[in-house]
């Protein structure tokens, strides 16, 4: 054990992939104001699954969107939006 002091302390990999999984869910949050995102709790308690919930329908069409990382759900979003620009277009 080094006597050196300050001892650095090592970093706690949970607390930054806690800080990397809050900052995604604020992206996602901003970036798609039409739903209602959060992460899933699994059966233990841990988060689990990226949720977004559809609030206003001209945003997406499916009313619930789940994947398993954030990357993929804003893809999903993305593609969502999308879709929900052709049905406007269609119902016009």
């Amino acid at each position: 054990m080094s006597t050196e002091w300050p001892q650095k302390a090592t970093p706690n990999p949970s607390e930054t992939d806690t800080r990397a999984a809050d900052e995604a869910l604020a992206a996602l949050r901003r970036d798609f104001t039409g739903h209602r995102i959060w992460r899933a709790t699994r059966w233990d308690g841990r988060l689990g699954d990226w949720v977004a919930s559809l609030h206003d329908p001209h945003a997406g069409v499916d009313p619930t969107v789940i994947r398993s990382s954030p990357a993929a759900l804003r893809e999903a979003l993305v593609s969502e939006a999308a879709r929900a620009e052709v049905a406007r277009v269609g119902t016009w």
